[in-house]
C-alpha cells in the first residue's frame, strides 16, 4: 500500500515536472514534499519505475541547471557593474 502511494507520487511529480517544464523547487511546492524528496524522487525512484519517463526529466532538469547557470553569471555581472558605478 505505502509502496503504491509512494510510486504514484513519483510518477505524478515526474509528468508535472515533463509537462510544466518545472523546477525541483516549483514541483515540490505543488506536491507539497520537501526538495530533497522530489529529487530522490526524479533521481532514484522513478529510474527504476519507469526508465523512458526519467529520461525525459532528465533532460528538464539539465536545462533548468543550465539556465541557473546563466542567470548565476548575469547577477554576478550587474552585481560589480553596481560596485563600479556604471549601473
Amino acid at each position: 500500500m505505502l509502496k503504491d502511494l509512494i510510486t504514484q507520487r513519483v510518477l505524478n511529480e515526474s509528468y508535472y515536472i515533463v509537462q510544466n517544464n518545472s523546477t525541483i523547487r516549483a514541483t515540490a511546492l505543488v506536491s507539497g514534499v520537501s526538495k530533497s524528496t522530489v529529487y530522490k524522487d526524479v533521481t532514484e525512484r522513478l529510474l527504476i519505475i519507469d526508465f523512458g519517463l526519467y529520461s525525459k526529466v532528465q533532460v528538464v532538469l539539465q536545462n533548468n541547471k543550465h539556465e541557473r547557470a546563466s542567470r548565476g553569471g548575469q547577477a554576478t555581472k550587474v552585481m560589480y557593474l553596481k560596485r563600479k558605478g556604471v549601473l
